[in-house]
């Protein structure tokens, strides 16, 4: 089957904040996108961004995933878990999100444990990747310094297998930290083998692991229980071992005579295997769900509703991130301490084609930015004309008296409880009149961004409402303003000072300095 050059597909990693675990979405994902651009589809990958003008395919939705974002965003939720009795406990929400949602999955016991019709959803299997053979110079078996290498999240029943395999006189290197990507593969491309062993007692086959190790030219040896269903591509391309040949496998079989060369085979053998068309099916699905549900994820409601200003390490899904960095990735690159015009059109490459409109937005939240921004009264003016009466905007920043206020280079500015007056009780200062904000809530946070005494802070935490002045509020903002904001007009510069240094004559009556209007 093959696909129109324009076919397209947009890859999502789901990251929580600082959550090292989800690069291990990545060996599967970057499979995804090589298999697709052998057919011909346009892929792109971001993590935690989603685009509304293709279908997305989304790895990692058990670790957090806002079921609201499908009405904006048409996605297909890639299961990776093991599901089911014996396998991952997991949130009952990600279940009911797949029994919801369109779903791509590896094994078919899983499943049964999200749809009616486990028959129905598509099944894809990893194979080899030339790709990840290219990228490292791996030295042969037998020159390997490794014995025998583990990686992957440790309990108890790993650790029980690994004592009973060190026990037979082998030597298994474990990471104490986690480690993935190209850190990770010098270490398998330095091993004579990689073990895999059961997380859970459901014993999926952990394909990912499979796949990504025998692609680098690793050979990899598995334990097998009755349960474990690898597939017909890794039946003869692995080493497998029983709870119950463990022993005499590891003390008489591995690193023996002939255990290398078989193994050299056995990498072969998966080099050469051929793909079934399960990738081409996962693309063909992906455009009809993408045809089936454009008109109902494309939501009418403005992008602009939530504003996240900043959008690095804790970019917001379904939040509109503007950032002044292209390298941030954000939604819109856009730099609110710069004078600004309402409406304005921009495009997005998540949210497309977009308006910002004066008065349209609920919340802003400016985590850390505003000890950054230029123009701190210009960014928030921009603030205060984008929200609605009623609106708020929330605002983390260090607190002046702690050493983090000043520890990042790019500070240009400290900040304490009374930063805040000039955006609340001395609006006029600034020039606004009609609208000012409103202080609604003040928190002092400690390091962890908990709640504390003054004595103990290292940030601050403060909610700003939008307003309306009050009529006592504009007759100070009038006397406070050198042209009783607005009732005169503004002075004119006489031409003789502007053209002092031209040629020609000066004109013969200056122009008045000041002329009030008619009290008509």
């Amino acid at each position: 089957m093959s696909f129109a050059p324009n076919a397209s597909v947009h890859l999502c990693i789901v990251q929580p904040l600082g959550y090292v675990h989800s690069m291990g979405l990545l060996d599967a994902a970057f499979y995804f996108r090589y298999r697709f651009e052998q057919l011909g589809a346009s892929v792109t990958m971001a993590k935690n961004r989603l685009r509304r003008d293709v279908p997305n395919m989304v790895f990692g939705a058990h670790l957090g995933f806002d079921p609201t974002l499908r009405q904006s965003f048409p996605c297909i939720f890639v299961n990776l878990e093991q599901l089911g009795e014996g396998g991952s406990r997991l949130p009952p929400a990600y279940l009911e999100l797949l029994r919801d949602s369109a779903v791509i999955d590896y094994e078919p016991a899983n499943c049964h444990s999200y749809s009616d019709r486990p028959d129905e959803v598509p099944l894809i299997c990893f194979g080899y990747a030339p790709y990840l053979r290219a990228a490292l110079n791996a030295p042969a078996l037998d020159q390997r310094p490794i014995d025998l290498l583990f990686f992957g999240s440790m309990n108890e029943r790993r650790q029980q297998l690994i004592d009973r395999i060190e026990k037979t006189g082998r030597c298994v290197t474990v990471f104490d930290g986690p480690v993935y990507g190209p850190e990770r593969d010098a270490f398998i491309v330095q091993s004579r083998a990689v073990l895999n062993c059961h997380f859970y007692e459901s014993a999926r086959f952990e394909q990912v692991r499979a796949f990504h190790v025998l692609s680098l030219g690793t050979p990899l040896v598995s334990e097998r229980t009755d349960r474990t269903r690898p597939g017909a591509v890794y039946e003869q391309s692995i080493s497998w071992f029983t709870d119950q040949t463990l022993e005499q496998f590891f003390s008489q079989e591995y690193c023996r005579e002939g255990f290398l060369a078989r193994a050299a085979r056995q990498l072969e053998e998966f080099r050469i295997s051929q793909p079934a068309g399960e990738f081409e099916r996962a693309l063909e699905f992906s455009r009809t769900v993408f045809a089936s549900v454009r008109g109902a994820s494309s939501s009418t409601a403005s992008p602009q509703r939530l504003l996240h200003i900043g959008s690095g390490k804790d970019y917001r899904p379904g939040w509109l991130n503007i950032d002044v960095l292209d390298s941030a990735q954000p939604d819109l690159c856009l730099d609110l301490c710069q004078p600004q015009t309402w409406p304005a059109r921009f495009e997005s490459p998540f949210w497309g084609s977009l308006q910002l409109h004066a008065g349209a937005t609920d919340l802003i939240f400016a985590n850390n930015v505003l000890e950054h921004v230029s123009d701190l009264p210009m960014m928030m003016r921009n603030c205060l004309d984008l929200l609605r009466c009623g609106g708020l905007m929330v605002i983390e920043v260090p607190y002046e008296r702690d050493r983090s206020a000043w520890q990042d280079p790019t500070h240009v500015r400290a900040m304490n409880e009374n930063s805040w007056l000039y955006y609340t009780d001395w609006f006029w200062y600034l020039g606004w009149f009609e609208h000012r904000f409103k202080l609604r809530e003040f928190k002092w946070l400690d390091t962890n961004l908990v709640p504390c005494a003054q004595s103990a802070a290292a940030f601050m935490s403060v909610t700003l409402e939008k307003v309306p002045t009050t009529i006592a509020e504009r007759m100070t903002a009038r006397t406070m303003r050198p042209d009783f904001a607005g009732l005169l007009e503004p002075v004119v510069t006489p031409r003789s000072a502007v053209l002092r240094s031209s040629p020609g004559p000066a004109p013969a009556q200056p122009m008045p300095a000041v002329r009030e209007k008619s009290a008509a």
